[in-house]
């Protein structure tokens, strides 16, 4: 089974992943290649599933690959960044 697509909806300055719920989102202020992830929400009836995971890991990929800094303003992006030094290189 492949993991739902996390996509960068700059329209609305967040990060959004497809659920059969609704949408789980991140979403961020972004400014001289530097994004601010300021509050993360995930369905009611998906929390505990590790879908917030997968979003901010998402979320993370797509900042790499886009050569973004993350600012961690949320309390589980900082908490998620902490426990995965793997995206140590993107804190801004």
């Amino acid at each position: 089974m492949t993991e739902p697509a996390v996509r960068n909806n700059t329209a609305h300055s967040r990060f959004e992943l497809e659920t059969e719920f609704g949408l789980a989102v991140a979403n961020y202020r972004a400014s001289d290649g530097v994004v601010a992830i300021y509050h993360t929400e995930v369905p009611p009836q998906l929390r505990e599933r590790g879908i917030g995971s997968l979003l901010v890991q998402g979320a993370l990929e797509l900042a790499r690959a886009q050569g973004l800094k993350v600012i961690p303003a949320c309390g589980f992006v900082s908490h998620y960044m902490a426990t995965h030094p793997e995206f140590n290189d993107l804190r801004g």
